[in-house]
């Protein structure tokens, strides 16, 4: 019966099964409908982060048929014996027992199944003496658990990550209440800002104090009130008189948090090439190297490099102000710019942080795999000390991006010299968008038919001016709190 195919099984187990399979799935279906309705209503957040784990899905339902056709052609590709003895991720393997070994299948909780497997596979006889098979049909069950397991926790990581910045963001909402209340006008702030301990605190000793000194203060200020709300005053300030003079009831906590959401929707899913690294670490990962622990310190330098520059930034701010002495009503307080980030790109940021949270994710599913499929003490562990260790960088990791990078990353990166699209209403930045890229078009259009003359040049200006004039049109049309400032 272990080789049986349809032709020998009962109908009745055939519709049993089958019955069984799609009512778990259909219940599976209507669950993560109804929660995606639920999150929707409430948290627009876990609602994203939903859809990306739906789409991981369907991608990992792909692979699994992309497994199931090409499992056969796969086993029949055969190699030299010889070559099963390198690379092994653990060691005093050799020969046949080396094949065995490179999946781990005597380790495993299903090693039984395993074996027997790999025997049938044995029996068919398809390799000539000294090639074994590539792959066996039990590894490439075990693969696809991975990616399937790497998938999930990077979207569950990165939503807790957004979630607990959320909640450590919570208490800049009620200073935003307090700077409604009290008003907000241009003069009053500025003479606020001059006496405030934001220049006080992060200014201090600047021009005095040697550059090593003032990026090791900035490495330690990360670990301890990374945003007080002297700098949420200021910096919030900045921005205000930066790109919406005048415009007093502008809520940048609201606009902050929208544009957050914004960037998590680009940082939860699995970008094509960050699978490259996992194969790459998939490749390195050999017996003696201890491969992981060294790439998990990978993310834990990247984010104390992130938040020191972040928080240095905030202190060249500080500086610059306080160089002025005397602002003046209608001076401009703190000067957002480019200029103050990497490559004068405040995206880069944002691609670090995702780089970040996958890699993480990474090291902690590698870790939950190989303790379900292989056991604590096999040798896919690396040992008991480095997966401990492994584990509590990646612990630290989340927790220091959760309380002080992120919140740092959703203030500073506004320091840029634009603003983000979260300004605007989604319908109204979809409109502009889309007059932007037909604008484009059409100026390509007439520059491949060489249409360069006054005539041709005055109807294109025509063109844009009227679609401008229509989105302008449609954000007068808006609430006065939501229109862009240049509109109020």
């Amino acid at each position: 019966m272990a080789g049986a195919t349809l032709e020998d099984t009962p109908t009745w187990i055939v519709a049993s099964v089958c019955s069984v399979i799609v009512l778990i799935s259909f219940v599976f279906e209507r669950a993560l409908h109804h929660l995606g309705k639920a999150l929707e209503r409430r948290r627009e957040t876990l609602y994203e982060a939903l859809l990306k784990l739906k789409e991981e899905l369907m991608l990992l339902g792909f692979v699994s048929l992309l497994l199931v056709v090409f499992q056969d052609s796969i086993q029949r590709i055969c190699i030299d014996e010889s070559l099963m003895g390198r690379w092994l991720p653990c060691r005093g393997r050799s020969g046949g027992a080396s094949a065995v070994g490179h999946h781990g299948v005597s380790a495993s909780a299903f090693g039984t199944g395993a074996r027997r497997m790999l025997h049938e596979g044995a029996a068919m006889g398809h390799c000539s003496q000294g090639k074994v098979p590539l792959l066996s049909l039990h590894a490439l069950e075990q693969i696809h658990i991975f990616i399937f397991v790497l998938a999930i926790t990077h979207v569950v990581l990165s939503a807790a990550t957004v979630l607990l910045g959320l909640l450590q963001m919570r208490k800049w909402m009620h200073w935003e209440n307090q700077i409604q209340e009290e008003g907000d006008s241009a003069p009053k702030m500025i003479r606020r800002v001059q006496k405030i301990e934001f220049m006080h605190a992060r200014c201090k000793g600047f021009n005095k104090a040697v550059l090593v000194i003032i990026w090791m203060r900035s490495f330690f200020k990360q670990f301890y009130g990374s945003v007080s709300k002297d700098d949420y005053v200021a910096m919030r300030l900045g921005f205000v008189m930066e790109h919406f003079r005048g415009h007093r009831k502008f809520n940048f906590y609201n606009y902050m948090i929208k544009a957050l959401e914004k960037d998590y929707k680009r940082v939860v899913g699995i970008k094509w090439y960050y699978w490259i690294f996992v194969m790459i670490f998939l490749l390195l990962n050999i017996t003696g190297w201890h491969s992981y622990f060294w790439i998990s310190l990978v993310p834990l330098a990247l984010l104390l490099l992130i938040g020191t520059k972040l928080e240095h930034i905030i202190n060249k701010l500080a500086y610059a102000v306080a160089m002025k002495h005397a602002a003046v009503d209608g001076d401009m307080v703190l000067r957002p710019s480019d200029q103050l980030f990497w490559f004068h790109s405040p995206r880069l940021v944002l691609i670090l942080l995702h780089f970040i949270l996958f890699q993480n994710a990474f090291e902690v599913a590698y870790f939950i795999w190989t303790l379900a499929t292989f056991g604590i003490n096999s040798c896919m562990m690396d040992g008991l000390g480095y997966s401990i260790s492994r584990i509590v960088i990646c612990v630290f990791v989340e927790v220091l991006c959760s309380y002080s990078t992120l919140p740092l990353y959703a203030i500073v990166t506004h320091m840029g010299s634009s603003f983000k699209s979260a300004v605007f209403a989604d319908d109204v930045a979809d409109h502009l968008r889309g007059w932007a890229d037909g604008a484009r078009k059409r100026t390509r259009r007439a520059a491949a038919a060489g249409d360069v003359g006054c005539l041709g040049a005055s109807a294109a200006a025509a063109e844009e001016e009227e679609g401008s004039g229509r989105e302008v049109a449609r954000c007068r049309s808006m609430p006065v709190r939501n229109r862009p400032a240049l509109l109020v």
